[in-house]
């Protein structure tokens, strides 16, 4: 029926809910997705104008804001997926014109968001993007969800974040082997170095925790059947970091001599990324549908209240902002790169 599905993307839950949605849709459709994100036009205002002239580099930073990282995070869940997918950052201080004046563009046959909503009289004077292009839009457009309407649940919000914790990893493997793929480009070795500190300090040493003391702990106790599979995982964990230590290793063969060592980098990279995808594939596949199914209100909540506020003092907000700036800039190098 729909063969092209246009999905804005801004980085909310909320969002990343609708994702998930738009990607079942086209697989059962067998369409094509393409993600959005529409940024404000900072250029227009007497603040940005001033930035471009004093510190174009921050200027640049703050124009591109977070886009690359929200549309690389659609672009892993797409491929994940198997759907095929492209994504579009566009800038407007109209969301609603732009979103529809891309679709049209870009040839879509339907435009797949959710709402925020608004209530009471704020309602009347700020309806939402959603509100606005229905107004103006020639195109079908599917409402997935209106958060005023009905609010995330704490599990949809604990999955969301596990989720979308698997679409930034997979995104900067992604990143890496895309950097590799051109054999007569020189490895861009910066983007490679910070790809490897990233995996290193939030996957390899966060991420990983967070899913066995958040989840895993309780799922076992809900489920104890659940032992098993979890004790798979957790060693699939620590076979994760030896494969890790030895992509550390290539890097240093790679950063010594790129043409004897890019062969063994390429290689433990691949390596590398067939261990992720087969253990983010089996969590998302098998543990994730057992916690939906085991797991208490109560339970997604503290997993939820967990990754989102870190209040166990072993999680560190300094180091957890620290590595979102690292993943933001990593993103924006691969965006760079490919646009070259």
């Amino acid at each position: 029926m729909y063969k092209h599905l246009l999905v804005p993307v801004d980085g909310s839950p909320l969002a990343n809910l609708n994702v998930e949605h738009a990607l079942a849709l086209a697989r059962e459709n067998n369409a094509r997705v393409t993600f959005l994100n529409v940024r404000a036009d900072i250029s227009s205002t007497g603040d940005g104008a001033l930035l471009a002239t004093l510190d174009p580099v921050s200027f640049g930073r703050a124009m591109t804001g977070a886009s690359n990282v929200w549309l690389a995070r659609a672009a892993s869940a797409a491929q994940a997926a198997k759907v095929a997918c492209q994504v579009e950052s566009r800038v407007g201080d109209r969301a609603h014109e732009v979103i529809h004046a891309t679709a049209k563009e870009l040839g879509c046959d339907l435009i797949v968001m959710a709402s925020h909503g608004r209530t009471g009289l704020r309602g009347l004077f700020e309806p939402s993007v959603t509100v606005k292009l229905l107004e103006v839009t020639t195109l079908p457009v599917l409402v997935t969800r209106v958060e005023s309407n009905v609010p995330l649940t704490h599990e949809q919000r604990a999955l969301g974040h596990i989720r979308d914790e698997h679409r930034s990893l997979a995104a900067v493997i992604h990143a890496m082997q895309d950097a590799l793929e051109a054999p007569n480009e020189a490895v861009d070795i910066t983007m490679v170095r910070a790809a490897l500190y990233y995996l290193r300090e939030f996957p390899e040493r966060l991420h990983h925790r967070r899913e066995e003391e958040l989840l895993f702990s309780r799922l076992i106790q809900r489920f104890p059947e659940s032992k098993s599979l979890i004790a798979t995982l957790e060693s699939q964990h620590r076979n994760g970091s030896m494969a890790f230590a030895r992509l550390q290793d290539a890097l240093r063969a790679l950063e010594a001599n790129e043409a004897t060592g890019r062969p063994g980098f390429a290689a433990e990279l691949e390596r590398y990324a067939q261990q992720q995808w087969t253990h983010m594939g089996q969590e998302e596949s098998e543990i994730l549908p057992l916690a939906s199914e085991h797991l208490a209100e109560a339970d997604w909540q503290a997993i939820a209240n967990g990754f989102e506020e870190h209040g166990d003092p072993r999680f560190d907000l300094q180091l957890e902002s620290g590595f979102a700036n690292v993943f933001r800039r990593l993103m924006d190098l691969a965006a760079g790169r490919t646009q070259k």
